[in-house]
């Protein structure tokens, strides 16, 4: 069944881009255009106001000519186009290609993702400013193929931003920090290969920072058979004294569940905010479900509330989505349209008698959706 909202809309997307003020412009002799603008970051500005760091994946318009298909890598100095003859991958999905042979999978990407910080009002109806000044772009070697999918947390007064930095030397978590959530500095890798969706929760437990981490791998062990689990990618957790240095926690966090393949693969969505549902304090955690379907599956949003003081315990959950994709926000935009059925939500801000969040709609535009703090263990 799907819910519906009291506001539910696209708020930004690729035609509200000015590829002319993006960190590659000038910088490549071929033809960009704007995949999407998505998967953004949300937190409040000290001001009031709040902040999306959008995801901007800047393709190749024409990806293959003279009998190859090209790839955008940074490097220092600027940025390059590398050539892969047809014969060698295979081009069947429009955002990357396969290289073929070899005894693992290997890919590279037809666009480059860089992070640009939007400016909306503060209940996240309107947008106030672009800040393409403070736009974040590749500025090391393990981020030659992009900075993708920002998630940002305040701790004691202090902004945490997880992104996912992609190339050839690792698929890696890497961390910026700020003051004022508009000048950021880059930290350096956190966590190392294909740990995705890292959220670092909005306060401490126990003296210590804590996060939701999701690590990626082609081998799962099986759960007993009858068990209430079902193996696959599951939402793990982690700790560190200072946010740069993390321990995995030795218990289990939120799992798939087996007696439903909406969710039979999962991952971390906002950063997990400290909330009362049904009278209990505990962490509100927003994550992603995928049903088996098609290409890349059905993505929805679900919710948990996580123990106050051991984030590994459910006290409470619920196996219908809480947010669903949304055709008829896309219909406007059909033309653009190159993935169905994707919400990936990204960011949780307490708005007082709702909820404010924000997602990815179809890895195209960023939507922003009111919920009734009611609607959620009500």
């Amino acid at each position: 069944m799907t819910r519906s909202f009291p506001h539910d809309a696209l708020v930004f997307g690729p035609d509200d881009i000015d590829l002319t003020r993006s960190p590659l412009a000038g910088k490549l002799e071929a033809e960009t255009y704007v995949l999407g603008a998505f998967n953004p970051g949300l937190t409040r500005l000290p001001g009031g106001n709040l902040l999306m760091m959008v995801r901007v994946a800047e393709a190749l318009r024409h990806p293959i000519h003279d009998s190859h298909i090209h790839a955008i890598r940074w490097e220092e100095g600027g940025y390059r186009l590398d050539a892969w003859p047809l014969a060698l991958v295979d081009t069947n999905d429009p955002r990357k290609f396969l290289m073929r042979g070899g005894g693992w999978r290997v890919m590279a990407l037809t666009s480059l993702s860089w992070l640009l910080p939007v400016e909306l009002d503060g209940d996240g109806r309107n947008v106030v400013a672009v800040h393409y000044d403070r736009a974040i772009a590749p500025a090391a070697s393990y981020q030659c193929y992009g900075v993708e999918d920002a998630r940002i947390s305040r701790v004691d007064g202090r902004y945490y931003m997880t992104t996912c930095s992609v190339s050839p030397e690792r698929h890696s978590t890497t961390l910026y920090t700020s003051d004022d959530a508009i000048a950021w500095t880059l930290e350096g890798i956190v966590l190392d290969h294909q740990n995705k969706d890292m959220l670092i929760f909005e306060g401490k437990v126990g003296g210590r920072f804590w996060a939701q981490t999701r690590p990626l791998g082609d081998l799962y062990f099986a759960y007993p058979p009858g068990s209430e689990w079902r193996a696959g990618p599951s939402i793990n957790l982690a700790s560190s004294p200072d946010a740069l240095h993390w321990k995995p926690y030795d218990r289990p966090g939120i799992r798939p569940h087996a007696a439903t393949t909406a969710t039979a693969r999962m991952g971390g969505g906002a950063p997990p905010v400290r909330a009362t549902i049904g009278g209990r304090p505990g962490w509100l955690s927003l994550w992603h479900g995928v049903e088996p379907s098609g290409v890349v599956g059905i993505y929805r949003t679900y919710w948990s509330l996580l123990d106050a003081e051991d984030p590994s315990v459910t006290l409470a959950t619920d196996h219908e989505a809480l947010l669903e994709p949304a055709p008829a926000l896309t219909e406007p935009l059909k033309d653009r349209m190159y993935l169905d059925q994707v919400v990936f939500t990204t960011g949780l801000i307490d708005g007082g008698a709702q909820w404010i969040v924000a997602s990815g709609e179809a890895d195209l535009a960023c939507r922003i959706t009111h919920i009734p703090k009611e609607a959620i263990g009500g």
